[in-house]
């Protein structure tokens, strides 16, 4: 391959994986957000679950306090019934008996219903127990993981900084320029388009085959017809084709 035309498509593989990194780096606090809101999705259908749990055994004592009040009057109204002096007074004690009777059966009803209630919450909760257990751990992993990525995107991005001036120093002047206008106009910024299947990667225009013919040889250097960008085609495809024909 070509020396210039090779340092060219450095520059432009350097540059592709800078452009990577910048959009990884740039979008870190987002993505960073979005690993918080997925945990705490989960977190927040379990501390519904648990919040449903506890105020259904809230209403349950509420119920049951309700009833031992109940109960209170019954055994007051039974007094009333035995000690009876005439019959209105035993048919107003035999009337609040058999409506505080009543009542009492209907929170019982109630109270059952908790119960229930609860049991299904905590069957809920124990089938879910193990999610809850590692939910804050898996939680810590995956921030650690993803803030030790974005330290190694920090530190290839240094990297790859350096190793693209150096490219670039080599690089002639004129070759140099015409690269950083086609990747200023470029809305992905490639400017050295690798060939496949017989076309431009980043137009996709169909190649004439002297043109493929002279990209095989590799001495030259080719610009894409339709796009203006520069040409390549990957030295082993080259070989395999010059074989081929």
């Amino acid at each position: 391959m070509n020396s210039e035309l090779e340092k060219l498509v450095r520059l432009q593989k350097t540059d592709t994986r800078i452009h990577q990194l910048k959009k990884a780096i740039g979008t870190a606090d987002q993505r960073r957000a979005n690993i918080e809101q997925e945990f705490e999705q989960h977190a927040s259908s379990i501390r519904e679950i648990q919040n449903r749990r506890d105020r259904a055994r809230a209403e349950r004592a509420e119920l049951e306090k309700q009833i031992a009040e109940k109960q209170t009057y019954l055994e007051r109204a039974n007094r009333n019934l035995k000690t009876a002096q005439d019959q209105k007074q035993y048919e107003t004690a035999m009337r609040e008996t058999d409506a505080l009777q009543k009542q009492i059966a209907a929170l019982e009803t109630q109270v059952l219903e908790k119960i229930n209630e609860i049991e299904e919450v905590e069957k809920i909760l124990e089938e879910r127990a193990d999610e809850i257990n590692s939910l804050e751990g898996n939680r810590t992993a995956a921030i650690s993981s993803f803030e030790e990525e974005l330290g190694a995107n920090k530190a290839e991005l240094e990297e790859a900084t350096k190793k693209r001036e150096e490219v670039m120093a080599t690089i002639p002047p004129n070759w140099a320029s015409i690269y950083n206008r086609l990747v200023q106009r470029s809305a992905n910024g490639i400017a050295v388009a690798e060939v496949k299947n017989g076309s431009c990667s980043a137009c996709f225009m169909s190649l004439r085959p002297q043109i493929l013919q002279q990209l095989r040889r590799g001495t030259e250097i080719i610009i894409c017809e339709n796009c203006t960008r520069i040409l390549y085609i990957p030295q082993d495809d080259a070989k395999a084709a010059n074989q081929e024909s």
